[in-house]
């Protein structure tokens, strides 16, 4: 196989390990044949970046491989992979669904919701749009599906929380709407950049996690309850974030042309006054926790950005 979009060396790699991947990952089974996997493959390794053999190589034999093809095939429309995938993963959607929305109804109708993007319900240019077409087989498939679904909660949230926002406004009248802020000086747009660069370079996990506690006010509980974790996992994810995003504007600013000290100052910056869209940037694929809903203000210790 030789395309264009894929650099050769990554051609080369693919092609020499296809033969056992593909046998590995069962693909006969359930309907993948060797050239449409190894186009993902391709897509796979160049959406990572390796590009040298020994990276390509370290980078395939560590996938999620099976789960990879069998991912692929539902999104394809392989009868034979939705019977494998509905044996494995719809009772523990289920479950998951359950933890996160706590009364059977609204858990059922919260994985019908997945389900229906998981299979493709809308189109475009006569193909079929899955959710599944996005996954990596970098991490388990059930652990994608269980963010995959937590975000469709936060969606549901978020949705309904605007509805009541507008039921509010129209009852009350325009007469009571606050005044509109003053102006105010646009920030430097070396900060919106590299805010926007440190975003979107968040898993999907992180993003969800993110958004759902310092945008839409969850608790540490709530969204361990989503994801399936301990609470404590969540509280350590969020201060590694925190730090590691700090670090990465900071950096970036710095090389910018920004001293330190004129870096670190630009953090206390008002998001509002940022050319970034924080909300956007975290709603993609599938706000740092150094960021609450109005400020972008690390609090991490001097020293350890």
């Amino acid at each position: 196989m030789s395309s264009s979009k894929f650099n050769s060396a990554v051609e080369s790699v693919v092609n020499d390990m296809l033969p056992d991947l593909h046998a590995k990952a069962g693909c006969e089974r359930i309907g993948v044949s060797r050239e449409s996997f190894c186009l993902i493959l391709c897509e796979v390794v160049t959406k990572h970046g390796a590009s040298s053999e020994t990276d390509v190589r370290s980078f395939l034999l560590n996938l999620r491989i099976d789960e990879l093809a069998l991912a692929r095939a539902c999104a394809a429309g392989e009868n034979a992979a939705w019977e494998v995938f509905l044996t494995r993963y719809r009772e523990k959607l289920y479950l998951s669904a359950l933890r996160i929305a706590r009364e059977d109804s609204a858990a059922r109708e919260l994985a019908d919701t997945l389900y229906a993007d998981l299979y493709g319900t809308t189109t475009r240019d006569g193909h079929r749009l899955s959710k599944l077409s996005s996954y990596t087989g970098r991490g388990s498939l059930e652990g994608w599906l269980r963010t995959v679904l937590a975000q469709e909660y936060v969606n549901r949230y978020r949705r309904a929380k605007r509805l009541v926002s507008l039921d509010e406004e129209s009852e009350e009248g325009v007469q009571f709407r606050a005044p509109e802020p003053d102006p105010v000086t646009p920030a430097d747009n070396r900060l919106a950049r590299a805010t926007d660069q440190a975003l979107a370079g968040l898993s999907a996990e992180d993003r969800t996690i993110l958004s759902a506690y310092y945008l839409d006010g969850r608790t540490l509980a709530e969204i361990a309850r989503m994801l399936g974790v301990h609470e404590s996992t969540i509280s350590r994810k969020l201060d590694k974030l925190a730090k590691s995003l700090r670090k990465q504007i900071v950096a970036a600013l710095t090389k910018g042309g920004m001293s330190r000290r004129q870096a670190e100052e630009a953090l206390e910056v008002d998001v509002r006054d940022l050319q970034v869209d924080i909300r956007r940037s975290l709603a993609q694929d599938s706000p740092p926790g150094a960021f609450s809903e109005n400020r972008v203000q690390a609090r991490v210790p001097e020293g350890e950005a």
